[in-house]
């Protein structure tokens, strides 16, 4: 009974990441209200140039769409592509298989941003790249990361910085839904 009941939630939870990446018009659970210093930061960055970044995903994936919208609601300037092989692309930039995720956003100067980073942690790069860095990536599509939100669902993961040698390390871990919106 017990082992049913595990592979019954299992199988909600995959079933659950599957339709966050499908189209969709639904809009996700409110937020909680944002602190005066999250409203502060907003503003400024709003009247900053805002920093382009060109998206590479699937014309179908909502997830990736969701997180278009969560970069652009905090100041970034995207064009959106989609190519005809994504996996080229990725490889062609240096994105390792085993830190793919969906989509691929590069910045004017050619680095590199794979999958659901939080829009804070690619600006934060930005403002001071690592010497030998090639960008920031988080594997995977984890539940509750920007553009992955299924209800009050939450997966703590590492945003992974990519080095011009093909190694990885981690850049900054993600224990706390709030963390992705400091």
């Amino acid at each position: 009974m017990i082992k049913a009941l595990v592979k019954f939630v299992g199988s909600v939870l995959v079933v659950s990441s599957i339709l966050a990446c499908n189209e969709s018009t639904e809009t996700p659970p409110a937020k909680a209200e944002a602190s005066q210093t999250e409203v502060a930061q907003e503003s400024t960055r709003q009247t900053e140039t805002p920093t382009h970044l060109d998206v590479y995903k699937s014309p179908t994936c909502g997830c990736c769409g969701k997180w278009v919208e969560h970069a652009e609601q905090r100041g970034f300037s995207l064009s959106t592509h989609h190519p005809a092989d994504l996996n080229k692309l990725k490889a062609d930039k240096g994105i390792a298989p085993k830190v793919r995720s969906c989509h691929t956003a590069v910045s004017a100067e050619g680095y590199v941003f794979e999958g659901h980073i939080p829009a804070r942690y690619i600006r934060d790069f930005l403002a001071n790249p690592p010497v030998g860095a090639r960008g920031l990536a988080v594997p995977a599509m984890p539940v509750g990361s920007p553009g992955m939100e299924v209800e009050d669902r939450f997966a703590p993961y590492e945003v992974l910085l990519l080095k011009d040698d093909g190694a990885t390390e981690v850049y900054a871990r993600v224990t706390t839904p709030a963390q992705q919106y400091q």
